[in-house]
């Protein structure tokens, strides 16, 4: 028999989670694809590797947009690699569990769903994103108590107070580590007539970016391509730039956590003032923005240990305590 699998299906990001065994791989979410045959010639970091770097007959595919589907078959084609690598087949069908953003419409739900039982799953369960990070954070769910979680991904951000097994209010905006990179890619484009790819932009935020002043401002190099030579050109940003540069985008998280506050029960909400937020995902470390969250909102910030595997542990618990846990899944639609 197959083990059973946990997949965080992230726009950025996939990780899988094994029963007993737990994280197989964290890879990009992105698919190499023939756009002439449409077969698929590499899956992960090998075809993140291509994006921008590829004869025109190779596309490099995110079947995922904000969080959503936006191509069903290479989502299929996806999932059903996925299960490959994890030693599934005609024989062997695992039980798979796929966390989804809480803004996923029951359209596109049913999609997510659709996509894994076509790929070879024996069944498919849907877990929100915002649970199963507070789940993966070790939070207390199931007790009478306000957990704030604020998770950061690549497509959207979600904010979540949760209480007593359930999701009590919630925001989710469609702003995320996407986002920021496009951002960057724009203002470097305005400010320096540069044009920069999104692999660039990426390393810059994660090289120098921040929501928040730094203690000590930093500089980078940056290459592109010159706009009016069409020549390679190098470039010296710094820290302060590339913060107003994605200013916009951290301002509609910050006003997303600050909405999901302002709508919570009061009593739950003296629960978040004494307790904190809890902050996940791969775009919360983000150098600072714990720091703009806790002066923006008046309430402390905890990141997790590992906030860009949290959603992915804290469904693989759920897998691991099936029966304990099921409550907290969304009904099969």
């Amino acid at each position: 028999m197959a083990r059973d699998l946990a997949i965080d299906l992230g726009t950025a990001n996939t990780l899988v989670y094994q029963k007993q065994k737990g994280i197989l791989f964290a890879e990009p979410t992105v698919l190499a694809l023939n756009k002439e045959t449409g077969a698929v010639l590499a899956m992960g970091e090998e075809a993140w590797q291509m994006i921008g770097r590829t004869p025109g007959y190779i596309v490099a595919v995110r079947p995922l947009s904000s969080g959503a589907i936006s191509d069903f078959d290479v989502t299929e084609k996806l999932i059903r690699l996925i299960l490959h690598r994890s030693g599934v087949n005609r024989l062997a069908r695992p039980k798979v569990l796929i966390c989804v953003p809480s803004a996923l419409t029951e359209v596109e739900r049913r999609a997510v769903e659709e996509a894994a039982l076509q790929a070879g799953a024996r069944s498919c369960y849907l877990i929100e994103e915002p649970m199963a990070a507070a789940i993966g954070a070790g939070l207390p769910i199931h007790e009478p108590l306000g957990n704030l979680v604020v998770d950061v991904g690549g497509g959207t951000s979600e904010v979540a107070l949760i209480s007593m097994g359930g999701i009590v209010t919630n925001n989710a905006v469609r702003v995320g580590g996407f986002d920021l990179d496009a951002a960057i890619m724009n203002w470097v484009r305005r400010e320096y007539t540069v044009a920069i790819g999104e692999r660039t932009a990426e390393r810059i935020k994660i090289a120098i970016g921040s929501a928040f002043p730094l203690a000590q401002e930093e500089k980078a190099e940056l290459r592109g391509r010159d706009l009016a030579t069409g020549m390679p050109k190098t470039i010296l940003i710094t820290s302060e730039e590339i913060r107003e540069a994605i200013a916009e985008p951290v301002r509609t998280i910050v006003t997303a956590v600050v909405e999901c506050i302002g709508s919570s029960p009061p009593d739950l909400v003296q629960d978040v003032l004494t307790h904190g937020i809890t902050l996940t995902g791969g775009g919360g470390m983000l150098s600072g923005l714990d720091m703009l969250l806790a002066q923006e909102v008046e309430v402390p910030v905890h990141i997790t240990e590992q906030p860009l595997e949290a959603v992915v542990m804290g469904a693989g618990r759920c897998l691991e305590s099936f029966g304990n846990l099921r409550s907290v899944l969304l009904a099969n639609s």
